[in-house]
């Protein structure tokens, strides 16, 4: 199948060249932190291994969801599309060449049948905040709605109760997933792994593992699962536990991630980490803030949790997930101004958590189109406001660099779909021929950070 390889790469060069030049000029100037840490890890015959880099390595970011075992196309091609600008881009910069030519490709295939070893590491930030079946192409859906954990964070989810809902499988075989998929999901279910999001990345991996092989690039990268896992291991002068409480020092500091997110202060209503319910709901969707003050001190947050529609798959837009909630609760400021996780449980807005990923560079899916522009604009804004000083003054102290990450995005007219029923969201199983996806190519843009803030 060394085929494919060869079709994505040639495409790959021929149209994201300059992208992968951006990347290379970036390294050029790169200064890493040897004193920092980077903890990631890895499945491993289906257990999880642990790996520690140092910060001197050029971290690029891709994901894959928990929101769904199955592999989609679209994690596929963002795993893909890392790995060649990882391999490319380490290539061009050990060996100082402009451009990469056809006598280059042999040392280039060699390179991407091996794990990320070079200056670039690209790896997978996989968000454990989210709900398991967020956008209704997970096979398990009715088992999670039945067990209610429709509103949990994947991190608190368990596999226990949870089955393959044969009526998912009759209406979405071949669109979602594949009779193949699902015969590996019930195999890892019956593997006696209670965590959910072991079992997802057991089922991701062992896929990734074949689909290797297909392509003949190591697709199986490392992963930090965020935000829930790091905060439950961190100690309260953490990373994450510092951003929470100078996010909710004072009315300034709550307002200057606001003016971040293109959020008024009039209301008041975002909810900068979202508590936890003492009954496990910890969906965003479902979870309905109002922030008090008392003179410019945060006095309290008022939660309510509220059954509420999430998002549909690509086949079927009346088919909208749910995430089943009721609760209310108070927490008082001061649980936020002086935070801990094990005490007041709760999941930070991405754009505040993702400060702690290494990302040096980061790849998006189809911004434009099928991601949010607007959460990218929140994620530069606030990336700009760090660099100016005006927000989280000591990331320093943990080894964050003082730098807006290089963004890359997925082509939105050519990123890889179904070839009949031209969704995103199909899983990698359903496609008969993975010739079909190569066709489309590879091809990236750079996103330029003064289009997508707010300041």
């Amino acid at each position: 199948m060394s085929k494919l390889r060869r079709m994505i790469l040639k495409d790959f060069l021929k149209n994201s060249g300059a992208s992968l030049q951006i990347l290379v000029n970036e390294l050029k100037r790169f200064r890493g932190n040897k004193e920092r840490k980077i903890y990631l890890s890895k499945m491993t015959q289906n257990s999880v291994k642990d790996i520690v880099l140092d910060g001197d390595f050029y971290f690029l970011r891709s994901s894959v969801e928990y929101s769904n075992p199955q592999l989609t196309v679209e994690e596929v091609q963002g795993i893909i599309a890392a790995r060649l600008l990882e391999v490319c881009g380490n290539y061009q910069y050990l060996y100082g060449v402009s451009e990469i030519r056809e006598d280059d490709f042999s040392e280039i295939y060699n390179l991407l049948e091996d794990p990320p070893q070079g200056k670039i590491i690209s790896f997978l930030l996989n968000t454990d905040d989210v709900e398991p079946d967020r956008y209704s192409m997970n096979p398990l859906k009715e088992s999670i709605v039945q067990s209610g954990q429709s509103a949990f964070p994947s991190a608190f989810v368990t596999t226990e109760n949870l089955s393959v809902d044969e009526n998912f499988m009759k209406k979405y075989d071949g669109s979602l997933i594949s009779k193949f998929e699902s015969n590996l999901i019930e195999y890892h279910l019956g593997n006696n792994r209670s965590s959910y999001m072991d079992f997802v990345d057991s089922v991701k991996y062992e896929h990734l593992e074949i689909l290797s092989q297909s392509f003949r690039i190591n697709l199986c990268l490392p992963m930090i699962r965020m935000p829930i896992t790091i905060l439950k291991k961190e100690k309260t002068n953490g990373l994450l536990h510092y951003i929470i409480k100078e996010t909710h020092k004072n009315y300034d500091s709550i307002e200057g991630v606001y003016d971040c997110m293109g959020r008024s202060m009039k209301k008041r209503k975002t909810l900068l980490t979202v508590p936890f319910s003492k009954y496990g709901f910890g969906s965003k969707r479902s979870a309905r803030g109002k922030i008090y003050f008392k003179d410019k001190k945060l006095k309290s947050v008022r939660v309510t949790y509220k059954t509420t529609p999430l998002y549909p798959n690509a086949i079927d837009p009346d088919d909208i997930s749910i995430a089943e909630a009721e609760d209310q609760f108070i927490v008082e400021g001061e649980r936020f101004v002086n935070y801990d996780f094990h005490e007041t449980p709760s999941s930070p807005q991405f754009i505040l958590y993702s400060l702690a990923s290494p990302e040096d560079a980061v790849l998006w899916h189809g911004i434009g189109a099928f991601a949010s522009s607007q959460l990218v604009k929140s994620y530069s804004t606030t990336r700009v406001a760090c660099s100016r000083g005006s927000m989280f003054n000591n990331l320093n102290k943990y080894g964050v660099r003082n730098k807006i990450p290089s963004q890359f995005n997925l082509f939105p007219d050519d990123i890889w779909v179904h070839p009949i029923h031209r969704n995103i969201d199909a899983s990698i199983g359903c496609i008969d021929n993975l010739e079909d996806l190569a066709k489309r190519g590879m091809r990236l843009e750079t996103l330029v950070t003064r289009d997508y803030t707010r300041l």
